[in-house]
């Protein structure tokens, strides 16, 4: 099996930062709830929706970048799903320097083959070129992400999706939490 994984919320737990500096970059005029409910759908997207000023924007981009290693921690057990894998590679919108700094400082970076950001070049999801890339090179098995957004281009491609925390038309399977995932990936396979 050959996993494509997103990153944010989905290997590392990090929309609780994220919505902490966002909820107070915006002084509270929302709930902390609908903050990460449009920061899941995406940075830009929750920057319209909340009518950020290029004040408040850069503010939050600035606390964004300093946030520490230690508030972005992986979903538990999720070390326990890549080791199941024959090969995993990530596709994420998030800076190669701080995915490298995150996996490393939580000793799962040895667990991935390669990592695509921003840096590589390709269009930004849904744009499915970038998985297109990373399944003529791995033929991967399976996307893993935990919006939409990262599920569609996966689709677009031909390789199955695994939802992680919530549900969408995009989805083959869903899991709350990655205990979940050892039970579904064996259906998922004598689906598949």
């Amino acid at each position: 099996m050959n996993i494509l994984w997103d990153f944010d919320g989905t290997i590392c737990n990090t929309y609780p930062a994220y919505a902490s500096i966002f909820y107070e970059t915006i002084q509270k005029r929302s709930s902390y709830e609908e903050v990460v409910k449009q920061l899941k759908v995406s940075f830009s997207y929750a920057f319209d929706y909340f009518q950020l000023t290029e004040l408040e924007k850069e503010q939050f981009m600035q606390k964004n970048h300093d946030l520490k290693v230690e508030q972005l921690p992986p979903f538990q057990n999720i070390e326990n799903v890549l080791q199941l894998a024959n090969c995993n590679v990530i596709m994420t919108h998030k800076d190669r320097e701080t995915v490298e700094k995150v996996l490393h400082h939580y000793n799962l970076a040895h667990y991935f083959t390669e990592i695509v950001t921003p840096e590589n070049g390709f269009p930004r999801k849904p744009n499915p070129e970038s998985y297109q890339y990373l399944h003529d090179k791995y033929h991967l098995t399976l996307a893993i992400g935990d919006r939409e957004l990262d599920l569609i281009p996966a689709k677009k491609v031909g390789v199955a999706t695994c939802m992680f925390q919530g549900n969408c038309q995009a989805a083959d399977f869903s899991i709350n939490d990655y205990l979940e995932f050892d039970h579904n990936w064996k259906q998922f396979l004598e689906k598949y």
